[in-house]
C-alpha cells in the first residue's frame, strides 16, 4: 500500500476501520466513553490503555495522526525492526496513557481518545536517528531539520499542559508518548553501546607475558588465515569495522540484534 512498511500499513488501516465502524455503527456517545481512556474509571476499564489509541475525536484528529503516521513511520519501522517498531508504538500509547493517569488530581481530563502519544513517539524516534533531515512544513517557506519539528511539538504540548485552563487536548498523554519514547530509545543505544564496547573488548587480542620477560610483537597471536576465520567472529569484525567507518546508527535491524545477540553470548561463556 503506497510503499508503505507491514507495521504502518496495519496500523492506519485498523485506525481507518475503527473510525469507519463509529461513525456508522457505534455514534452513541457510549462508544468513546467504553473505548476510550477515563484516568478515573481506567482500573474498571483496563482494556482502555491500549483501545484509547484506536478512537478519535473526529476525521481532523484521525487524519493528522495517519498523515503524521505515513510520513515518518515507514523509516522508523525500517530502522527498528517491525517487531520492534509495534512494540515502540504502542508502548509509547500505553505512556502517553499511563501519565495522564499518574496526573489526573493535578490535571483532571474525562476521556482521552486518539494516536497521538503514539505518533508522538515514532516523531521522537524519527528525530533520534535523522535529527537534521529537513521536513517541509506548510506553510513555512523553508524545510526545518527534524530536531526543530519535535522540539516544536513537544513546546505545544507542555505549555498548555501546565495553564490551569483546559482546552481539551489531552496534552499529558502526549507527553506521555514523548517521555516514554525518550527513555525506550536511551535505554536501547545504552544497550548497543554496551554490546559494542564488550564485544571490541573480547575481539582485540590478549598477549601473556612471563614474569621477568619484556613482550615482543612476536609474543602477540597470529591472526588466523581467512580459511580459518570463524564465520561469526568475521561477522563481528565486519559490524564492528561498519561501526568504525559509519557510526553505530547505521546498522541494520538484524545487525543490531546480532551485536547484542553476540555479546549476550560471549558474556555467559565469560
Amino acid at each position: 500500500m503506497f510503499g508503505m512498511t507491514p507495521w504502518v500499513r496495519r496500523l492506519i488501516v485498523a485506525n481507518l476501520i475503527v473510525f469507519l465502524l463509529q461513525v456508522t455503527l457505534f455514534v452513541s456517545p457510549g462508544f468513546l466513553t467504553t473505548f476510550g481512556f477515563a484516568p478515573l474509571s481506567a482500573w474498571r476499564q483496563p482494556w482502555t490503555f491500549v483501545t484509547y489509541m484506536f478512537v478519535h475525536a473526529n476525521f481532523l484528529h484521525l487524519a493528522v495522526n495517519l498523515l503524521a503516521l505515513f510520513v515518518f513511520g515507514p523509516q522508523v519501522e525500517e530502522r527498528m525492526g517491525g517487531g520492534a517498531f509495534l512494540r515502540y508504538y504502542l508502548l509509547c500509547g500505553l505512556g502517553g496513557a499511563a501519565l495522564s493517569f499518574l496526573l489526573m488530581q493535578f490535571r483532571p481530563v474525562s476521556v482521552v481518545v486518539g494516536a497521538s502519544a503514539a505518533v508522538y513517539g515514532v516523531l521522537l524516534a524519527f528525530a533520534w536517528a535523522w535529527p537534521n533531515q529537513p521536513i517541509n512544513v506548510f506553510p513555512l517557506p523553508e524545510p526545518i531539520p527534524a530536531k526543530w519539528l519535535v522540539t516544536f511539538y513537544v513546546a505545544i504540548s507542555l505549555v498548555p499542559a501546565l495553564l490551569p485552563a483546559s482546552d481539551g487536548v489531552a496534552h499529558l498523554a502526549h507527553l506521555g508518548g514523548f517521555a516514554t519514547g525518550f527513555l525506550y530509545l536511551k535505554v536501547a543505544d545504552w544497550h548497543l553501546g554496551r554490546a559494542e564496547r564488550h564485544l571490541r573488548r573480547a575481539s582485540q587480542p590478549s598477549v601473556l607475558v612471563h614474569p621477568g620477560r619484556s613482550a615482543r610483537a612476536s609474543d602477540a597471536p597470529k591472526p588466523p588465515r581467512r580459511a580459518e576465520r570463524d564465520p561469526a567472529q568475521a561477522e563481528i569484525d565486519r559490524v564492528l569495522d561498519k561501526i568504525s567507518a559509519r557510526g553505530i546508527d547505521s546498522l541494520t535491524p538484524a545487525e543490531r540484534r546480532f551485536l547484542a545477540e553476540m555479546s549476550r553470548k560471549m558474556r555467559d561463556h565469560t
